[in-house]
């Protein structure tokens, strides 16, 4: 092909590799220290490798090199040999995938009538290896798409037109790829022109293409079936069974039934097959056979053999296939046939007596006409002395018996003729007495055994062709006891616990430990299990228990002589398994019945089941009332009481027993109780307010859980004061939380009774208590009068008025706007006082601002009309800088305090005074002192507290900041202070 010689040389090596395998399966001398030579044959020839430098083995592998498609092409077979014998591989094909180029020539041109049928014929190059074809129409990459007009054969490669229409006019080039080497070659362009002499009339359908009459198929494989056929109008092409079964499901038809295609064939796939193609002028048909047939698998086989001289030897071996395989023998690789003591016949081998020559390598072979199989076997004449194998045959050196028991030494030697044999124990030959056995194939049993049974035994084997002999010596132990021993116990899921395996031996005898669990052996490396002790005990620690280390533990002791055992069974007991299959039944409105099948109870018998329940109203599950309340563990069925109607629920149960409460089983399908009439009512019915002659109702609706079925609603009833009449208006929706009746006629702030039912499709539920609403008031009428104001500080102004003296409305309070400027409405604040209050203190102002205010009342209906509006400037602020430079003296208990005065600026209030604000540190209360000068006397008790100090400003424009706090430490009669970071000097009396 076109691989690489790299590429290539792996290919080789690897096919050679797989004979040699399947040769070495079968010779046991193929091992790397008995194997001696190899062969290599073509075509039946010996390849010698001395003469040819392009073959060369490597561990029996053939590698070919430069690989030549006519030198190197055919069938391949490798003989291995060594003194034993000589056996053949199968045998394996070296093809080359080749495809030559289309010879180049002018095609002449096809001219047809239009609706007449066409064959364009390929004409493919030699080639070797799968082909498929494609067909180009007029220029690359155009393809010929067929249907149920073109056909494109894979078999022959040419391009069937079953009715040539005007627009098949054009140049058809054929593609033909090989599938192996992946190569494409493109034939001549071939044209396809119409006559212009007429069209072609209606004629019946002539298959073009057709499959052999008899197809064979292998077992397992694609078989494929092409029919086409031409005629017009075009045929529609149908297929079927000569025996009329319908086609199976995996048959396919492609390309408008043109191809039958039947994947992984079985012999149920054989018989006659019938492409029918058919247009209304008639109907041709084209049958064939499809034939199952196998490559030969054994189903008997030899073995190797070992027989004495003169025996006889029969060997058969069996294939089936299709057809029925022919069988030949091989002998080191040569064909044998029927001679004097050999007979030949059928897949049988017999050669009636035995001579030393007919030892070697023998091959039986099984062939039909889709392949060949081989199978090997050697055949081993003896004839030699007693030999006692040092391998197979010799006695132990130190065979430990336990007392009591029988000792049975083997002695078979290989001899031929047979040896006889003799027994010693020491210098003295042994006979068969009382507990002695001699057998005559040379076995001696001692039975009951005890410790004057032990010493050295020795076995003589002797035949005309020499004598052997092999010692060993036994020794007889006393019997291991096992003197603590596991037992039954119960433990809790989670425990930890020692299972004891104590024994008393032998101290010649090397013990070991192991423990089965439920049959399987306990492996290494289990976190929950550890082997603990020492030479004569194996205890068995178990950690962090688990319900399923419940079952049987065998403590097994083994020694060099006997295997003991003892049981104990474990029961872990934890809380139950799930329980399962919860079904739903019954349900009603309030009520739900349960029923469930019980989950293993873990060891621990179940006490009581819980069940719990989950809504989408519901965070996570909650535990719910039942009938009976308490459902102890033998019943299984339950009523749940106490259900929302019309509420979706899922319910799972879980099951307690003494250990405590298990998993909960699994969610029960989703169920809906049944709906019914509402049992809750709307709470916290109010309202009042809103406009002019409105009554606004409001109340908290029910939540859904409590709605109880569909169409959910509300009923709103009311009635003015005096009225026996209830007004009754009805809403549909469920969230509905306000309702405003409007009405002309209804008086300002007049009294309604209200309540607030509910409704569903099932019935109206009850109504809310009775309340008594206000409707909508009208807002104040009148105006304050005498309204003044003043700047109290550089944040505040003091605003005041004279309250109404009468008006029709309710007032409820007065509100005070004030503003910096019109333009500026993110200076408009507000303050509303109560109706008993006539001055209000606007603070949180701009120092030396002036702002506008103005005052009306107001109610639930909102404000009366405005006083026009007066103005008011805010006092300038008082001066930013904070006293510095605080000096201080104490003596005893009198405080003296000097600082700078301060010098407000121009923009800032006059400085009037300081505040002196004071406090003991572990005090909250505050005392303070002014003073005009930039000086002040302190009078301090005498204790061990001490004092926080600030100063601050005083103006018209109120106080100003705070200078850094001074701390005064008492200390018995020496006082001292921390001033801050400003303080300058500090002196101490």
């Amino acid at each position: 092909n076109s691989s690489t010689p790299a590429q290539t040389l792996q290919y080789i090596f690897l096919t050679s590799s797989e004979l040699y395998s399947k040769l070495c399966s079968r010779l046991t001398s193929c091992q790397t220290t008995l194997v001696s030579r190899k062969k290599w044959s073509l075509n039946g020839t010996l390849i010698n490798l001395g003469l040819d430098r392009r073959r060369r083995l490597s561990g029996g592998n053939l590698i070919i090199s430069s690989l030549d498609r006519h030198q190197d092409v055919g069938m391949y077979q490798c003989m291995a040999y060594n003194t034993v014998g000589a056996i053949l591989s199968r045998r394996a094909s070296l093809q080359f995938a080749y495809l030559d180029h289309f010879k180049v020539h002018t095609r002449s041109a096809v001219s047809v009538r239009e609706g007449q049928g066409v064959v364009l014929l390929c004409g493919t190059p030699t080639s070797s290896g799968d082909l498929t074809y494609a067909w180009v129409f007029n220029e690359y990459p155009y393809f010929v798409q067929q249907d149920n007009r073109r056909f494109v054969s894979q078999q022959t490669g040419n391009l069937y037109i079953a009715k040539v229409e005007p627009s098949d006019v054009g140049n058809y080039t054929c593609v033909v790829m090989n599938s192996i080497t992946k190569g494409k070659v493109h034939s001549s362009p071939t044209s396809l022109i119409l006559r212009t002499d007429g069209v072609m009339g209606e004629y019946e359908p002539k298959i073009e293409v057709n499959f052999p009459d008899n197809v064979p198929a292998a077992k397992g494989s694609t078989v494929t079936l092409e029919c086409f056929a031409l005629g017009n109008p075009v045929p529609e092409i149908t297929w079927k069974r000569a025996n009329g079964v319908p086609f199976p499901s995996k048959v396919k038809m492609k390309y408008s039934n043109a191809v039958l295609e039947i994947p992984s064939f079985q012999q149920d796939d054989t018989g006659g097959y019938e492409c029918v193609a058919e247009n209304k002028m008639g109907k041709n048909t084209a049958a064939g056979r499809l034939a199952f047939y196998a490559k030969p698998q054994w189903i008997q086989t030899m073995k190797d053999t070992a027989l004495a001289i003169e025996e006889r030897l029969h060997w058969e071996c069996r294939a089936n296939g299709r057809p029925r395989p022919s069988y030949t023998w091989l002998k080191n690789g040569q064909q044998l046939l029927s001679e004097d003591r050999i007979h030949v016949e059928d897949g049988v081998l017999s050669v009636s007596v035995l001579t030393l020559s007919d030892a070697g390598m023998y091959q039986c072979v099984a062939e039909n006409k889709h392949g060949i199989i081989y199978f090997a076997a050697e055949l081993m004449v003896l004839g030699r002395m007693a030999f006692i194998s040092p391998l197979r045959n010799v006695l132990r050196a130190l065979l430990k018996a336990k007392a009591g028991t029988t000792v049975t030494l083997e002695c078979k030697p290989q001899a031929y003729p047979l040896a006889s044999i003799l027994w010693k124990k020491g210098n003295l030959p042994i006979h068969t007495k009382d507990r002695i056995t001699l057998s005559p194939d040379g076995t001696l049993r001692l039975a009951n055994v005890s410790k004057s049974d032990a010493g050295s035994y020795t076995c003589f084997a002797r035949n005309r062709f020499g004598m052997s002999s092999t010692t060993g010596r036994l020794l007889v132990t006393d019997p291991t006891r096992i003197i603590q021993g596991p037992v039954n116990m119960e433990i809790i899921v989670g425990e930890s616990i020692v299972l004891p395996c104590q024994v008393a031996s032998d101290p010649v005898l090397d013990v070991s430990f192991s423990w089965a669990f439920n049959g399987q052996l306990i492996a290494k490396g289990d976190g929950h299990f550890e082997l603990v002790g020492g030479r004569t005990a194996g205890d068995l620690m178990i950690r962090n228990i688990q319900l399923y280390h419940a079952g049987k533990y065998i403590c097994v002791v083994d020694t060099d002589v006997e295997s003991l055992s003892a049981v104990a069974v474990l029961i872990v007991k934890g809380p139950p398994s799930p329980p399962d299959s919860v079904t739903v039944e019954e349900v009603t409105d309030s009520t739900a019945q349960l029923t469930w099948s019980p989950g293993r109870d873990n060891g621990s018998p179940i006490t009581n089941y819980l069940i719990q329940t989950r809504t989408p109203f519901t965070v996570g599950w909650q535990r719910v009332n039942t009938v009976p309340e308490i459902i102890d563990g033998n019943t299984l069925t339950a009523t749940v009481v106490d259900l929302n109607a019309w509420v979706e629920y899922e319910f799972r149960v879980l099951a307690k027993n003494s250990v405590g409460v298990g998993e909960p089983s699994p969610v029960s399908v989703k169920t809906r109780t049944e709906d019914a009439v509402p049992d809750a009512a709307p709470g916290d019915v109010g309202g009042g307010g809103g406009s002019r002659s409105e009554l606004v109702i409001t109340w908290e609706p029910v939540p859904e859980e409590l709605q109880n079925g569909e169409s959910f609603g509300y009923i709103i009833a009311f009635r003015a004061f005096g009225e026996v009449t209830w007004t009754h208006v009805a809403t549909s929706a469920p969230g509905a939380s306000r309702y405003v009746y409007r009405n002309d006629s209804i008086a300002p702030f007049s009294p309604f009774h209200v309540k607030v039912g509910t409704y569903n499709s099932k019935g109206q539920g009850p109504f809310s208590p009775v309340v008594t609403i206000y409707s909508a008031e009208i807002e104040p009428s009148g105006m304050p009068a005498g309204v003044w104001a003043r700047s109290v500080s550089a944040s505040e102004i003091e605003v005041n008025w004279q309250a109404l003296s009468f008006t029709p409305e309710r007032v409820l309070g007065y509100e005070v706007v004030y503003w910096e400027d019109d333009t500026k409405p993110e200076t408009l604040g507000k303050v509303r006082v109560p109706w008993n209050q006539t001055s209000v203190t606007v603070s949180g102002l701009a120092g030396n601002t002036q702002y506008f205010l103005t005052v009306s009342a107001f109610n639930t209906a909102g404000t009366g009309p405005f006083l026009p509006a007066i103005n008011v400037t805010t006092k300038k602020p008082p001066p930013a800088q904070p006293p510095l430079n605080v000096e201080w003296t104490l003596i005893g208990s009198q405080l003296s305090l000097y600082w700078e005065p301060v010098v407000a600026m121009e923009s800032e209030s006059e400085v009037t005074g300081y505040q002196l604000s004071y406090r003991r540190q572990r005090h909250k209360e505050v005392n303070t002192l002014t003073t005009v000068n930039s000086t002040a006397e302190l009078t301090l008790p005498e204790d061990d507290d001490d004092y926080i100090i600030h100063i601050q400003t005083l103006s018209e424009g109120g106080l100003g900041p705070a200078s850094d706090p001074i701390r005064i430490h008492q200390l018995s009669n020496l006082y001292f202070a921390e001033i801050c970071s400003t303080i300058h000097l500090c002196r101490r009396g």
